[in-house]
């Protein structure tokens, strides 16, 4: 029998201690704290986003429900400022021209600032020099950049129409006219774009490893063949980064407007948020320029998501 126990107590093993009340309290401590140490380190960013988007988001969506002219008292009217903008001509104006400014201004940024990358990323002559000078306009500010702009484009004194009448060129209503307030515009965002596209897409290129154009090279793939299946497939996200962020600048856009043709003439170069500007501040209509500043909002978001969601989908298929 006392066999029997000492086989047992063998096959047992060694006692083991269990840990105390205070060990097991510590062991709590440590686990919760490795838990809540990645949070304490993005509390200051949700805290300001929080402060300066979420809040003021809500708020805006709270005041486009009422109707208030920032001295009396808000009065609740529930759905009628969004009713009111389906029949808002000016709004639909305005939305309108957005797009157009958009689709112009766009498009051409990307390609112009892909067009300068590839050739400012070759060993050129002074290739520093003209990456600075092309960049140069997105450190100036958007305001001095306008009282530049409207001093060439001036139809009276402008630079422009200075050097058209040397050859022969009858001055051009550049600020002036519907038909080309909203063309100056774009030649002066797309100065201002082009440099910001350029930079991103040649940190890009200098990503991309040179492996890849050697396998292409050997296997005879020709300079276009080599941006077609190698550089444009590798170039997708930032053109997907550079095509977000130029389409919620375009439809945000608003200094380099108001000091350049101030939405005119006419009403030909407002754009939306110029509108909203001048139903808040201007006709003292804070709900009905809260409701459009949702509808944008909103607008943004759903082009965002679905732009994304197409980009997936042939990162996928690639």
């Amino acid at each position: 029998m006392a066999a029997v126990m000492a086989i047992a107590e063998n096959l047992r093993g060694p006692a083991v201690d269990r840990p105390s009340a205070a060990d097991a309290r510590r062991y709590w401590l440590q686990a919760k704290r490795s838990q809540l140490t990645p949070y304490l380190f993005i509390a200051p960013n949700m805290a300001l986003f929080s402060v300066f988007v979420f809040f003021p988001l809500l708020y805006a969506f709270y005041i486009s429900l009422r109707e208030w002219s920032l001295i009396d008292t808000p009065r609740y009217i529930g759905l009628e400022n969004y009713a009111r903008l389906a029949s808002d001509a000016l709004f639909w104006q305005s939305l309108s021209n957005t797009a157009v400014y958009s689709i112009a201004t766009v498009p051409m940024s990307l390609a112009i600032g892909l067009v300068l990358a590839l050739a400012l990323n070759r060993d050129l002559f002074g290739r520093t020099i003209l990456r600075s000078v092309f960049f140069l306009p997105v450190v100036i500010s958007n305001v001095a950049t306008a009282v530049i702009a409207a001093w060439l484009f001036n139809d009276n004194y402008g630079v422009i129409n200075a050097l058209l009448q040397q050859v022969g060129i009858g001055p051009v209503a550049w600020l002036s006219s519907p038909r080309w307030a909203l063309f100056s515009l774009v030649v002066t965002s797309l100065w201002v774009r082009i440099g910001f596209c350029m930079v991103v897409y040649l940190a890009a290129l200098q990503s991309i490893s040179p492996t890849y154009y050697d396998a292409a090279q050997m296997d005879g793939a020709s300079r276009w063949q080599q941006f077609r299946f190698v550089t444009w497939p590798l170039l997708r996200p930032a053109t997907f980064l550079l095509l977000i962020l130029g389409v919620i600048h375009s439809f945000q856009v608003f200094d380099l407007i108001y000091v350049m043709t101030g939405g005119g003439p006419g009403f030909s170069t407002t754009m939306i948020v110029q509108y909203i500007y001048q139903a808040a501040f201007v006709g003292s209509e804070m709900g009905y320029a809260s409701a459009m500043g949702m509808v944008l909002f909103v607008m943004i978001l759903i082009f965002t998501l679905l732009q994304w969601r197409v980009n997936r989908r042939v990162e996928d298929v690639a």
